[in-house]
């Protein structure tokens, strides 16, 4: 059975943008040092916090991908400049989190810990914004991702189908945050440092290859401008 098309639509642009947001934020590898963050507090606490942090995040990655184009060509800046320097960004992020991730985890946790001030905060609430959901959780590489990809719509999709499916990928995203965040403990104990290691440069070799693309996109809108320029010419 065949699907309708604006569903089927909507589908093959979720499975383009979910795997790229799951790469760059990683909530596997996160929610390690997530569980050092919420370490010795309330269960009930934890989960109420990791629902925040995951609504947080949502928001940030909705307005990067309906609005970011947008400002972007406020500014002047053409889609296929974003999706060079989108791509760039992304490969370079993935490059270190393939090559070095003990480095990517120690920014992630100076970021999160914020020198160890989240952990003695006495309303870990205060915290779901500021630095857990940004830039933690959802950063300047995922930020970049959302407006990549919000600009990155199939030559025979309709815009609304594309922005449906990357808007719902995102909000998928949004609840693998929330879920993974509030059993952090039982995934750190299930996977352990090692195998959070693993699938980080499983998720960094994904997301390389997705910067890739993005960035021969763009390369590839330049040269197809350049040739309709040289024909009119």
């Amino acid at each position: 059975m065949s699907l309708a098309p604006g569903l089927g639509n909507t589908l093959s642009s979720w499975l383009i943008a979910f795997p790229a947001l799951f790469s760059i934020i990683n909530p596997l590898g996160a929610s390690l040092i997530f569980a050092q963050a919420t370490e010795g507090r309330d269960r009930r606490e934890v989960v109420e916090l990791a629902r925040q942090v995951a609504l947080n995040s949502l928001g940030i990655m909705l307005v990067s991908i309906w609005f970011g184009s947008w400002i972007l060509g406020f500014f002047g800046i053409s889609i296929n400049a974003l999706r060079i320097t989108g791509g760039l960004v992304v490969a370079s992020r993935a490059w270190l989190m393939l090559l070095q991730p003990e480095t990517s985890e120690a920014r992630k946790e100076k970021q999160a810990l914020q020198g160890g001030r989240t952990v003695t905060t006495p309303d870990l609430r205060e915290t779901a914004f500021f630095p857990l959901a940004m830039p933690f959780t959802v950063g300047p590489g995922s930020i970049s991702v959302a407006i990549a990809l919000s600009s990155s719509t199939p030559p025979n999709m309709p815009t609304a189908d594309y922005y449906v499916g990357v808007s719902a990928a995102a909000t998928t995203m949004a609840v693998v945050v929330a879920v993974v965040y509030a059993y952090a403990e039982r995934v750190v104990a299930m996977l352990g440092v090692t195998g959070t290691r693993i699938v980080s440069r499983l998720a960094a070799l994904i997301l390389l290859a997705i910067g890739v693309q993005i960035l021969a996109s763009g390369v590839e809108g330049f040269l197809v401008e350049a040739l309709k320029q040289a024909k009119a010419a």
